[in-house]
């Protein structure tokens, strides 16, 4: 069963008091044992905007449907022609501060494990171990009928071969490695099928708006945030039932889940802190001073 998109969200009520002071955060982290959540807001530091902020990409772009894509070669051809283009900033951005400090967060034995709703794999460029990739990742392909997968660096080199003159500019990347192409450039671009089984329908190994994460890999989340003392969830607006479900599955346990991020977020009203701090920055500071209490 395909779920109807959830592309915004509206607050209602008074909002809930925010802080600029890392100590709540220093205070659930200590204890060890915390899960993280990350969301788009983790990676803006390195080039990739996210949906939801003051410049999120929704208020400009409406991304690719699961509806959309399975439906229409044209929505197909449209897809594949734009992120030919941003699939390669994607692939060039580099962790940052923010993913560089989980890594070590998680080396210096704090984190329970690591949750990502990203689909860039910059928490893995970036030193963090066993990333359960929410939403999937980008640098995989998916045959949508035998069900192979092939590496994204693959399907790069066979688009570049079927569409040679192909010269389209990327004016503006998304954090689902969409661009904005005029509608002539999509016209012309060529599609390819499997390489395995010929005929299929290539996919990016990722989960769409409107399309179910797999049932496996949210239960294997469930056991994550059931085994955590705490949910910590950095740069995500919650939108989306895909991740504010585990904030209320901690709050319901009644663990700790608090929340930084640049604004209000869907999940708030479970939140015990809600912290507005730059994420690299916080995250930064955040590990000096975990390490200043173990002196």
């Amino acid at each position: 069963m395909r779920t109807r998109p959830t592309l915004s969200w509206t607050a209602t009520g008074a909002p809930r008091p925010r802080t600029t002071s890392l100590t709540p955060v220093v205070d659930v982290v200590a204890g060890r044992g915390v899960l993280v959540l990350s969301g788009a807001g983790l990676s803006t530091e390195s080039g990739i905007p996210d949906y939801r902020g003051a410049e999120g990409s929704l208020r400009k772009h409406t991304p690719m449907t699961y509806e959309e894509f399975t439906g229409s070669e044209h929505g197909r051809r449209r897809y594949w022609a734009r992120s030919h283009l941003g699939w390669r900033t994607i692939a060039r951005a580099h962790p940052n501060d923010g993913h560089r400090a989980v890594a070590a967060l998680q080396h210096d034995g704090y984190l329970s494990g690591v949750v990502t709703q990203n689909v860039d794999g910059l928490h893995q460029a970036g030193g963090a171990r066993d990333v359960v990739e929410l939403h999937g990742s980008l640098d995989r392909v998916v045959c949508l009928t035998c069900r192979a997968t092939s590496p994204r660096e693959e399907l790069d080199r066979r688009f570049r071969e079927a569409n040679p003159a192909f010269a389209g500019t990327a004016s503006r990347i998304n954090p689902d490695g969409d661009v904005d192409l005029p509608d002539a450039d999509v016209a012309g671009f060529r599609l390819v099928g499997c390489a395995d089984c010929a005929t299929g329908v290539l996919k990016p190994d990722v989960v769409f708006f409107g399309e179910n994460v797999p049932k496996a890999r949210v239960e294997h989340c469930y056991d994550l945030v059931d085994r955590s003392t705490a949910l910590l969830v950095l740069g995500s607006s919650l939108t989306v039932m895909s991740g504010l479900r585990f904030v209320r599955r901690a709050a319901l346990a009644g663990k700790p889940v608090v929340i930084v991020n640049r604004g209000v977020t869907r999940g708030d009203e479970h939140a015990t802190a809600l912290v507005d701090l730059p994420l690299g920055e916080a995250l930064t500071a955040l590990r000096a001073r975990l390490a200043e209490t173990t002196l």
